[in-house]
């Protein structure tokens, strides 16, 4: 059974907010910006970006698990795979 994945409004929002942090990051480098500043700001991304990833496993995990129990399927795998990607992404 193919599942239909879950990225809501407010992940893509998110997602574009990073989108223009990098493009402000790019800027603070052409203008030859502190280093403090970049680092600063790439660490900004990195937490966001880590939060927008967290968010996208936790709402398909929710989807997924309750697919998996109607199927009687084996939960605790699914929920191993999802701490692996959260582990992984970091």
């Amino acid at each position: 059974m193919e599942t239909d994945y879950n990225y809501s409004d407010d992940i893509k929002k998110r997602l574009r907010r990073i989108e223009g942090q990098v493009r402000g990051v790019l800027n603070m480098m052409e203008e030859q910006k502190s280093c403090k500043d970049v680092v600063a700001q790439l660490s900004a991304i990195r937490n966001a970006s880590d939060k927008a990833i967290a968010q996208i496993v936790v709402d398909n995990l929710q989807r997924c698990l309750l697919e998996e129990k109607e199927s009687s399927g084996n939960t605790d795998k699914m929920v191993e795979e999802a701490v692996r990607l959260l582990v992984k992404s970091r």
